[in-house]
């Protein structure tokens, strides 16, 4: 009978890394969204609700 080239456990070995590089992903993006989340409150707080709407739409609008 013809024997595998490799094992299973060869294979198995390479997916923890794959994982860890998934989670630290995943922590960045969090980690980016709340502090655009926290610059945005004390934006909120530091110039009122209505500069900061109109701040928003400003730069929006600058996109297109």
């Amino acid at each position: 009978m013809v024997q595998p080239i490799s094992s299973r456990q060869g294979m198995t070995a390479a997916n923890p890394p794959q994982g860890r590089v998934a989670s630290i992903i995943v922590w960045g993006v969090a980690g980016l969204g709340a502090l655009v989340a926290l610059g945005a409150a004390a934006l909120w707080f530091h110039y009122g609700a209505t500069v900061f709407f109109e701040m928003i739409a400003a730069g929006i609008s600058a996109c297109f």
